[in-house]
């Protein structure tokens, strides 16, 4: 039986040559992604800035809705079709999209690094990546084994074959779909199909390629369940991420608890964060928690 550990994790994203978090307060944060600096919204910077004066190349200025909308402005020229970075051996286009983000999420790299610490040596690992966006983290597993990318935008999974070639990739076991995560992962249950890792990051609301409804709190825990029907005891991993929802990563890992009962291994949850690079009274950067997560591991 699948043990829940209680106590949260944090798992901390660190700078790196093409990225780093500069500053962060007043709900707002500085980012530098390769030779360009960004400013962002994020509620999460309840605090002051450590810096007086932030310089930028961009600034993305939310719209009046909570739900979304906002535009950007630029100080300096930003490439619209992107730029190149790197993260380890996979290289990618950042790029400033409609919905402030910059085609890829770099809270996510200590979880890119966890999925191969569980996977390890092998090269023949079959992993599912949901709501796989431009497929850094499905080029980052692709070392490992076979890897399916699902996500219901054609334009994301166009640009996640781009950073496959980009990187040199494009020969790698990558099957790219377009599709919902909902019925996709259904039909890979009827199909009876297994995988030794998953990886999910649903939104919080989100349409299908033929208009289906998503509602996270309505169907996550029945997507859930069926990735459980596609794991078993000699799976390695689940790794659920959650954006901008009121529930807590304890939920989640209750979630976990109950759909994973009858697997051996553990269930932990906690936060995503980012450190920031100019060190605090304490000595280290601080820490901008940016979603929270849930994860089964089989040890």
């Amino acid at each position: 039986m699948a043990e829940l550990i209680q106590a949260p994790v944090v798992m901390t994203g660190e700078a790196w040559a093409d990225y780093g978090l500069i500053d962060s307060g007043d709900g707002r944060k500085l980012e530098r992604y390769g030779p360009h600096r960004f400013i962002r919204p994020d509620t999460q910077a309840i605090w002051r800035p450590r810096l007086e004066r932030w310089a930028s190349d961009g600034e993305f200025v939310p719209g009046s809705d909570e739900d979304g909308g906002g535009r950007w402005q630029f100080a300096n020229p930003v490439p619209q079709d992107g730029w190149p970075l790197e993260w380890g051996p996979v290289k990618f286009t950042a790029q400033c999209t409609p919905f402030r983000h910059l085609g890829f999420f770099p809270d996510m790299a200590p979880v890119w690094d966890w999925m191969g610490e569980q996977l390890g040596s092998r090269s023949d690992a079959a992993t599912l990546n949901l709501f796989g966006y431009t497929g850094v983290g499905t080029l980052a597993l692709s070392q490992y084994g076979p890897v399916t990318h699902v996500d219901a935008s054609k334009k994301s999974v166009a640009q996640a074959r781009a950073n496959a070639a980009l990187s040199g990739m494009e020969s790698r076991p990558v099957r790219w779909i377009v599709d919902d995560a909902a019925k996709f992962t259904a039909r890979e249950v009827r199909r009876e199909k297994r995988y030794d890792g998953i990886i999910l990051d649903p939104p919080k609301f989100g349409r299908g390629p033929e208009g289906e409804v998503w509602r996270l709190e309505e169907h996550l825990a029945s997507l859930v369940e069926d990735c459980r029907q596609l794991l078993d005891k000699d799976s390695r991993f689940l790794f659920l991420t959650v954006y901008a929802v009121r529930i807590s990563s304890l939920a989640l890992a209750g979630l976990l608890a109950d759909v994973f009962a009858d697997l051996p291994g553990k269930i932990e949850h906690g936060d995503l964060a980012v450190r920031e690079e100019g060190a605090n009274d304490s000595g280290a950067g601080r820490l901008l928690p940016t979603a929270i997560f849930a994860r089964w591991r089989n040890v």
